[in-house]
């Protein structure tokens, strides 16, 4: 082990570091050795009062003695100089004790080597209350004041480095293992800030939030409460609109996956999670609560969380704003009053099986609701616009024409709808076949964007219904951002108008096939919808659509008793006078058809 340098040894360390910098370069430039102005003067006193005490003899004699041991003779030297200063009580020169002795010592003063530089000055007219101050005034000695300087950069400035360099080292390493840098909101490259979010979400979001985190100025509430709950359907942005908000505002995103947490955990703290995953939210969640400030808490997907897990959050949307977590195994109470915290939920209204989820009432009461899949009214037109707005970026021709010029792209969505360009103003430079080629794209983009608006609509219209009033199956096929997205990649100039219908059926017959047992119903629905179904896929809509009523009555009996007995013959029954309907209905068809050719 080292031994532990005393304060004194690093003084004298110090000062021989100094005599042997100094000594190298008075060599370097073969110069004599200067003599401080205040060393002359010492040297001189002290030489005047030998001479008139007549004590010169006495005091080269006495050095004389020891001309073959120089340290002693120095020292002796000092001892001599030393006891000067003090029957003259002049403390304060002892500082030039050590000079005044070589110069005593070697007999080499010469008035020529002394420097004209003053080593001391009073700093006047300075403040502050540092120790070195007195009366507005700095003694500064310029030996002292480098020797300081020296051992700073030497020692202080290289523990500082030290220590920063391992603070930023603790920081780095803890900010890897909570994985800060996963919860920092990033805005998309191809995220478009469209009217739909400037005249609907923000105004309205912003007076949640505004009542959750507070505003600047005097006039903010102190009473802080809610929670801001979006439903819809997947692919509507739920989560990149909040995660651009959390950044615009400069909080942390925090988001808590439903699915990972699942149906089965109904506490918060993560040693009662069902598995790692669920384990591993629970965590985040804590985390969010642990950091207490600047944080946007958002819950995903909430129809797969249990309903009592959901209901921990309700005192936390109270004006107590006070939530029980669980941090690194402890229980803890905390408390958001004040705060810039905000809770966010949201999730599809209709959970993965087809049937509605419902909110913990009490949570719903404290909650601000919004549909982003279902916006209508004055909102309608901007609402549509949304979904040219929001894919824009994903068509090449279009993403060149929103790199350009954001005003130009509602003025030729205009034009694509209208079909005149009389009166057209552009802010950027265009050529006509640019021109023609975004008026092309924008015509095809609106005519698929109608078309996920049925969609969408049919989708929304399906899923409210109860599973008791349903005639056929349910509608499951969806019309989101994303669809829209997917289409306006292969959407090109030119395309005519049946290959832009065939590029939307192959779309949804794609999407319908990971519907497994429901991918026939569902897609022969869509053509229907779209005007497109054949009579052949009509009769087989038909009969799907009369199985699943069928179906829907033997559901609702348990299949062994009278009762389900006397439903199934009832069903044969008339499953056996619909078959004589449709051949005498045949049958008469034919006749009359057979009519018409005698009388031709």
């Amino acid at each position: 082990m080292p031994k532990t340098i005393s304060e004194q040894q690093k003084i004298h360390l110090d000062f021989n570091l100094q005599a042997a910098s100094y000594l190298f370069a008075q060599f370097l430039k073969d110069e004599q050795f200067v003599i401080s102005p205040q060393a002359a003067q010492l040297y001189r006193d002290f030489e005047n009062t030998l001479k008139e005490k007549k004590a010169n003899a006495s005091f080269e004699n006495s050095l004389s003695t020891l001309e073959d041991s120089p340290n002693q003779q120095f020292q002796l030297a000092r001892k001599w100089l030393l006891a000067y200063i003090s029957q003259i009580d002049a403390p304060e020169r002892s500082v030039f004790v050590n000079e005044a002795a070589v110069l005593l010592m070697a007999d080499s003063f010469q008035e020529k080597q002394i420097s004209k530089v003053a080593t001391e000055k009073d700093l006047e007219g300075l403040h502050g209350d540092h120790t070195v101050i007195t009366d507005e005034r700095y003694h500064l000695n310029y030996h002292t004041f480098f020797n300081k300087l020296n051992r700073f950069s030497r020692e202080n400035k290289v523990q500082y480095q030290e220590f920063v360099s391992l603070k930023k080292k603790l920081v780095s390493d803890y900010r890897k293992a909570l994985r800060l840098e996963e919860f920092r909101p990033r805005i998309l490259s191809s995220f478009i800030r469209n009217k739909l979010i400037d005249k609907v979400y923000l105004p309205v979001f912003g007076a949640n939030l505004a009542k959750q985190i507070g505003t600047t100025g005097q006039g903010t509430r102190t009473d802080r409460m809610g929670l801001l709950l979006l439903i819809s359907p997947p692919g509507y942005g739920k989560t990149t609109l909040m995660e651009y908000i959390a950044n615009r505002l400069g909080l942390i995103f925090m988001k808590i996956n439903g699915p990972a947490v699942g149906h089965n955990v109904s506490s918060l703290d993560p040693e009662d999670a069902s598995n790692r995953a669920a384990a591993q939210e629970l965590e985040k969640l804590n985390l969010a609560f642990e950091m207490g400030n600047n944080v946007m808490i958002y819950l995903d997907d909430i129809q797969h969380c249990n309903p009592e897990f959901l209901q921990k959050f309700i005192s936390l949307c109270d004006a107590q704003r006070k939530i029980e977590g669980v941090w690194r195994g402890q229980s803890k109470t905390y408390d958001f009053r004040g705060k810039r915290v905000c809770i966010v939920m949201a999730g599809n209204p209709y959970t993965e099986s087809g049937q509605r989820f419902q909110i913990p009432d009490m949570l719903a009461n404290r909650a601000d609701i919004y549909n982003l899949g279902d916006i209508i009214g004055d909102n309608e037109r901007v609402f549509k616009l949304s979904y040219i707005e929001n894919a824009l970026t994903s068509n090449p021709i279009l993403s060149n024409l929103a790199g350009k010029s954001m005003a130009d792209v509602y003025a030729l969505i205009e034009v694509a709808e209208a079909g005149e360009q009389e009166g057209l103003q552009l802010e950027a430079n265009h050529t006509p076949e640019e021109l023609d080629e975004y008026v092309s794209v924008l015509r095809k983009m609106i005519e698929a964007r109608n078309t996920v608006l049925k969609v969408n609509q049919e989708y929304i219209n399906s899923a409210a219904m109860d599973d008791d009033y349903r005639t056929e199956p349910a509608f499951k096929l969806q019309g989101s951002y994303r669809d829209m997205n997917k289409l306006a990649e292969r959407i090109v100039p030119i395309m005519n108008e049946e290959e832009l219908q065939t590029l939307l059926l192959a779309h949804y017959e794609g999407e319908a096939q990971t519907l497994t047992s429901d991918a026939e119903a569902n897609f022969l629905k869509l053509k229907e919808l779209l005007g497109s179904i054949t009579k052949e896929e009509s009769d087989r809509w038909k009969s799907i659509k009369k199985t699943f009523l069928k179906n829907r009555v033997f559901t609702k009996v348990d299949g062994h008793g009278p009762v389900s007995q006397l439903v199934a013959q009832m069903s044969r029954f008339s499953e056996g006078i619909e078959g004589v309907k449709d051949v005498l209905q045949t049958g008469l068809e034919n006749a009359k058809a057979s009519t018409k050719t005698k009388r031709k």
